[in-house]
């Protein structure tokens, strides 16, 4: 397998910052949602969307 110094860097990151956290997934989501809310940026919600009926056929 080709060694790819992009593929470890990202590897290297997650797992320094699943450790920040305990490895705890929980506690990993609720600090993005966290982040997330204090950020000014506009995130998309989504959300299931309701399936219209077809008409006609």
């Amino acid at each position: 397998m080709i060694d790819d110094s992009i593929v470890e860097e990202i590897r290297r990151f997650r797992k320094e910052h699943a450790a920040q956290y305990g490895n705890d997934l929980k506690r990993i989501v609720e600090a993005l949602r966290e982040k997330e809310r204090l950020s000014k940026h506009t995130f998309l919600n989504p959300r299931p969307k309701k399936l219209l009926k077809k008409t006609g056929s």
